[in-house]
Parts: structure tokens; sequence; C-alpha cells
């Protein structure tokens, strides 16, 4: 009786133990499962929205920059779908030692069963159990012995039982096994098809890093071009938020100390608090779209020693698309590049968000803002068919990374 305890209790803790570890390993897997769905949607929207048939393609410099893109994300892709498969690959490894060990017990249960069996055929009469209750030599002596009768029954019962569940796990475990095995050959295959992808975009890319090395003084002026635009908007905007500060502090009547920093009334102390609160959970500015270039220094995909900087990011959208507030606020400033396009800036306490690249605009200084209200028509590039929002944050005069900010940008 010990020993079928012993037993039963190491049954138990074992499957608990597997149980906890296909929970674990179950989680990991959806976890990896939905990054990869998100992965495979974000090659979706890059092909819909930086590589639609255009009758143009626009600059060199755009091509490169989405072919890069692509790459990027069909390689971490790759990354991703490696891990689900080495993470089934441990999960049918395990499932085979865990059925191999059911065997093993299946096959020692069966042999004892079968013992059990045989000795209760040799004194299976009732006058054999009779015989041995009435010989005994007192009435203690005969009660521990119908105590004995009946314990031997139940261990004979519980034997069949624990055949019978072991050979269901046994039967469950083989089914998952199979599953499982399907599953991997299936991200196998999307594998090897996300490799050749990968391949001839490669190829492409060297198609075009040799196009551009022939053509190198264009795909330098298009930089020079590039970075004059881009130093000529940061300079605006940074022109605009001071103004800004000086305008809003002047209006409170208090001694300025600091004229790159907000004096905050109660009010807008509550909504910058608010602001601060919301960080890495504000929305997009778009209502859908990618990010085609991030915040921060980067290497040129071309010549890597040439270095870009971006004071925001770019979120490529759809056409006819409109730029939508981040969070409540008031209007302070409109842009107005020459040559360029038009831009937004919307106070947030003493934060400063910025949507430019406006063709359109819905608001006017002063106005007030809630979350989502739509603040213009995002511009798209005729040359290059693409719709492209130019997002900035600031506090006070500080440069702020919006990827730090709205959620999963």
């Amino acid at each position: 009786m010990i020993f079928k305890r012993l037993h039963m209790a190491f049954f138990f803790v074992l499957m608990i133990c597997i149980a906890q570890t296909s929970y674990a390993q179950t989680n990991e897997q959806k976890a990896l499962e939905a990054k990869r769905e998100q992965l495979q949607t974000e090659i979706w929207e890059i092909n819909r929205l930086l590589f639609a048939e255009k009758k143009e393609k626009g600059t060199i410099l755009d091509q490169m920059g989405a072919l890069d893109k692509k790459i990027n994300v069909r390689q971490q892709l790759i990354r991703v779908t490696n891990q689900q498969s080495n993470l089934l690959n441990r999960r049918i490894n395990a499932n085979i030692r865990s059925i191999s060990k059911l065997r093993n017990d299946l096959k020692v249960l069966k042999e004892d069963y079968g013992t059990m069996i045989r000795k209760s055929y040799q004194n299976k009469s009732q006058q054999s159990r009779l015989m041995f209750l009435l010989s005994s030599e007192n009435f203690f002596q005969a009660f521990k012995r119908l105590q004995y009768i009946k314990q031997y029954t139940d261990y004979r019962r519980g034997q069949g039982e624990q055949i019978l569940i072991k050979t269901d796990d046994l039967s469950r475990l083989n089914k998952d096994l199979n599953e499982e095995r399907k599953v991997k050959e299936v991200l196998l295959a999307q594998n090897r098809k996300a490799k050749d992808q990968l391949f001839k975009e490669i190829q492409s890319q060297k198609g075009l890093l040799k196009s551009i090395r022939q053509n190198e003084s264009q795909y330098t002026a298009t930089i020079n071009k590039k970075k004059r635009e881009a130093r000529n908007i940061d300079k605006q905007i940074e022109k605009l938020i001071r103004a800004a500060i000086a305008a809003s502090n002047k209006k409170t009547g208090k001694k300025v100390t600091n004229s790159s920093k907000f004096i905050l009334t109660p009010e807008a102390t509550l909504v910058a608090n608010n602001f601060t609160a919301n960080k890495g959970k504000l929305i997009w500015p778009v209502e859908k779209g990618i990010k085609s270039q991030g915040f921060g220094v980067y290497n040129d995909a071309v010549y890597p020693g040439i270095k870009h900087e971006s004071n925001g990011v770019i979120i490529v959208t759809d056409q006819g698309a409109r730029a939508r507030a981040i969070f409540e606020g008031e209007v302070i400033a409109i842009l107005s590049v020459p040559g360029g396009n038009k831009g937004v800036q919307i106070k947030h306490g003493n934060f400063i968000s910025t949507y430019y690249n406006l063709s359109n605009l819905y608001v006017k200084k002063g106005d007030k803002v809630a979350a989502k209200e739509e603040l213009g028509e995002i511009y798209t590039n005729r040359s290059s068919g693409q719709t492209r929002l130019k997002f900035y944050l600031f506090k006070d005069t500080l440069r702020l990374n919006p990827e730090d900010w709205v959620y999963r940008l």
C-alpha cells in the first residue's frame, strides 16, 4: 500500500510538472505567434503603402529606404519563426520523453496487474476466501484478514483504473505530438518562403545599390536636398515653439527667468500631468499606417559612413488620410514652409506635438482640440504616390522620441 501511494504521488507530481511546463510554453508560443502576425501585417502594409504600383517610383532614396525597411522586417519575421520552431522542437522532445516515461509506467502496471490477476485466479474460489477467514485464531485476526481481502480487491481495481488513465494520457500525448509536428511543418514551409522572399529583396537591393553607385552625384544631391529641407522644417518648428513659450509666459504676468520653458497654470499642469501619465499609451497621429523612419541618428543605407538625423518620425499612410491630435490641447501655431507644405502645433500643458506635411487644414491657431480630432489632410507626393506625415514631439524646447510616447510606434 505504501508503494502504491508513493507511486501515485510521483505520478501526480510528474503530471503537474508537465502541465506547468506546457502552460508556460503555450504562453510563449502565443506571444511569438502574435509577434509573427504583427510582422506579417507590417510587411503587408509596407508592400501596400511603399511598393504599390505607381506611374513613377519616386526618388532612388525613397526606393532604397523602403526596400531597406522591408528587408529588416522580413529578417525579424524569420527570426521569430525560428524561435517558434525551436520552441515547438522543445515541446515535441518533452512530449517524446513523457510518452517514453508513460509507456514504461504502463508496462510496469500491466505486469503488476497480470501478476495480481494470476494470484487472484489461484485463490479465487469463495471457499478459499471463507477458509482463509475461518482459519483465523481469533476475531481480531479474522477482522484483519477481511480488511486485507478488501484492500487487495481495492488495489486491483486501482491498478485497472491506473492502466486506463495512463492509456488515455498516452493517447493524448501522441495526438498532441502529431499536431505539433504538423504545426512545425507549416512554420518551416513559411520560413522557407520568407527566406526566398528575403533573397529576392536582397538581390533587388544589390541591383539598386549598383545603380546608385553609378550615379553617386545624383544620390548625394538628393540626400543634401532632403537634409536642407529637414533643417528648414526643424528651425521653423523650434522658432514657433519659442515664440509660443514667450507669448504664453507673458500672459501670466510673472517674471520670466527661463525663456525656454512654459510657466504653467493649474489647468495646464493638470493636462501636462495627464499627458505624462499616458506615456507609451498615446494614440497614433493617423488612424492607420506604418513608421517608415524612426527618431535619432542612423547610418545611410548606401554609404554607412554618412550619418542622418531625424528629430521626429515619418509615418506612411493611405492617400486622403488625415492627421489627428494624439491628446487634448490647444493649437498654438500653424506652420507654412516656403516651397513646402503646412503643419499644426498643439500644446498639451508644456508638451508640444507637431504634425507636418499637410495639404489642407481643418483647424486654426487658438482652437481647442480633443484626442483623435482631425487636424488636416496629409499631402500625397505625386511622383512617389506616398502619403507621409512628419510627426514631432517636444517638452518645452526639448526634443522627445515619439516612439517612447505613442503606443507601439
